[in-house]
């Protein structure tokens, strides 16, 4: 396999890490968000200063790198959260954004606008595929779990769930604190991966790709969430050559899909062996019925 051919999966197998943060707290908890790219920067600078300044193992950086984002989003969530609706989505932006000056100006840590450059490369395909698996493992058995019913609770009817006795505002600040964790790992092998990091990279731009590739593929959707990564990565790298059109093709690319589905690829459901059957099965009933037309 040739190097362009692997460095695509590995930036495939990061973006779906972050994408499956987004898409817990966006899809199955039912809170939008705008400043998801603010937890990335905090995990990539977090393992870009470890292992240039400090020399930590890479695996550690990582980790740590995961950990402070969860932190920094547990200790945001706990006043922001009481925001509900599109009050939070513009909280979450100015949060997002917040994050990426203070990093852009703390230039004796970060190196400010310049970017941090000399980041060891050890965010190889093997080290991506093997963060992707475990933590998709992992997001399949939380959101499978109480927990995971909970946060659908929140998201359904978040009155309704209060009323049942769900401590909704914590489960909200929970799933804001693991969401942190996954972009923060996302973004602690994005500097791997790159090897120079710098601001500008973990913009608002940044965010909105995140939340367009969950509704993309689906909101509350696991599945839909990473064909809807695998679709809108290869669809930017396709259009690269021609660059100054390729952003152009990715929103034609999101509204023919939101035209065609609005719910998104997958909606709700997940790509089972009963969901594959359903599908083959009414697509030969239509022209069974177009024949007894005739």
């Amino acid at each position: 396999m040739d190097g362009y051919t692997t460095g695509i999966i590995t930036l495939l197998a990061i973006n779906c890490i972050a994408a499956l943060g987004v898409s817990l707290f966006t899809g199955f908890t039912g809170i939008f968000t705008l400043g998801h790219a603010g937890y990335m920067a905090i995990g990539a600078y977090t393992a870009g200063i470890l292992t240039v300044q400090y020399e930590f193992n890479f695996i550690g950086a990582i980790i740590a790198g995961g950990i402070l984002a969860m932190v920094f989003a547990y200790l945001i969530g706990i006043p922001t959260l009481k925001l509900v609706g599109d009050y939070y989505t513009i909280a979450s932006l100015g949060l997002g954004e917040a994050i990426r000056l203070v990093i852009e100006n703390w230039e004796s840590v970060t190196r400010g606008a310049r970017g941090y450059p000399g980041i060891e490369n050890y965010s190889t395909m093997p080290v991506a595929l093997t963060f992707l698996v475990v933590m998709a493992i992992g997001m399949f058995f939380l959101i499978n779990s109480s927990f995971g019913r909970a946060f659908k609770a929140c998201r359904d009817d978040y009155v309704a769930a209060s009323l049942l006795g769900f401590n909704t505002a914590r489960f909200r600040v929970f799933s804001l604190a693991i969401s942190g964790f996954y972009c923060g790992v996302s973004g602690a092998l994005l500097a791997g991966f790159m090897s120079f990091i710098q601001p500008v990279m973990f913009d608002m731009a940044k965010s909105t790709e995140l939340v367009s590739i969950v509704v993309f593929g689906g909101l509350g959707s696991m599945s839909g969430c990473l064909i809807g990564t695998t679709i809108l990565t290869l669809v930017t790298e396709i259009f690269r050559p021609i660059s100054q059109y390729r952003m152009l093709v990715y929103g034609l690319v999101l509204v023919l899909v939101m035209v065609l589905r609005p719910e998104g690829i997958m909606g709700t459901n997940e790509l089972t062996k009963g969901y594959i059957k359903s599908i083959l099965s009414r697509r030969k009933k239509i022209p069974a019925e177009d024949g007894g037309v005739h």
